[in-house]
């Protein structure tokens, strides 16, 4: 595989992806409490372990290399400024713009910021990883696989992204191109992480983790309050274990 091949297809294959899972918000046709629950549970698990599998980890493994013991330091201060970054947008959502503070919008705009904001240091790392290997003239497959692996998380991802949209807004075209407009970011900051392959990697830590502390607050906020609220809810945990596992299996093995 050229390199060019591999630029091309590592910046436009997760968007792609992200795309087709977004996609599948069209085949979901009458909503019932039960397809609520497995809707909420199933992208509550997707998010929270791709928070720690995609985000978390990574963000300790990058944080080692330069503070060594003290990894703990900018993962955790990261984690903590995305939490109150969300909180700070999610005053900003109830009142600057006047959306409710139970509102389908809002929680439709939080599920939106929180994954386009979880998108963008995976664009960086997918630019990173491809122009490190540009740079120092390496085979370019292991840097492709990377971006085919992250692609391959991104279709549940885009699931979890328009489903919950959709319930909160009941418009599934506007469910779908939310969910595919949070995955436009990645080619965006990918083509930056290339361009900046020498530079970037210091602030990977506090970005992956920072993406994490914002994910979580949307979790906690929104998505597990909503698995409780229903009479079904053991069908909701049962659907988030599942969503986590799966996540997590495409981590580890991708």
């Amino acid at each position: 595989m050229n390199q060019t091949l591999t630029i091309v297809l590592g910046f436009t294959l997760p968007c792609l992806m992200t795309t087709l899972g977004s996609a599948l918000v069209f085949f979901f046709k009458k909503e019932s409490k039960i397809m609520n629950m497995l809707t909420i549970g199933l992208a509550s698990g997707i998010m929270l372990s791709a928070s720690f599998w995609s985000l978390l980890n990574p963000a300790l493994e990058n944080a080692e290399t330069s503070w060594k013991n003290l990894s703990f330091l900018p993962v955790g201060i990261g984690f903590v400024f995305g939490g109150v970054f969300m909180l700070i947008l999610d005053c900003i959502s109830k009142k600057c713009f006047k959306i409710g503070e139970n509102t389908g919008k809002n929680r439709a705009f939080k599920l939106f910021s929180a994954i386009t904001i979880h998108n963008i240091p995976e664009g960086l790392s997918v630019g990173f990883t491809i122009g490190t290997a540009v740079a120092t003239q390496s085979a370019p497959l292991p840097a492709f696989m990377f971006a085919l692996g992250i692609a391959i998380q991104n279709f549940p991802e885009g699931l979890a992204t328009s489903l919950p949209i959709y319930k909160s807004i009941q418009n599934k075209k506007k469910a779908f191109w939310l969910g595919t407009l949070s995955g436009v970011v990645e080619p965006i900051f990918a083509t930056a992480g290339f361009f900046l392959a020498s530079s970037i990697k210091s602030l990977l830590p506090w970005l992956l983790s920072f993406s994490a502390g914002a994910m979580i607050y949307v979790i906690i906020e929104e998505l597990i309050p909503e698995i409780h609220s229903e009479e079904k809810h053991t069908t909701g945990i049962c659907a988030f274990i599942i969503g986590f596992v799966i996540m997590m299996l495409l981590d580890i093995c991708l």
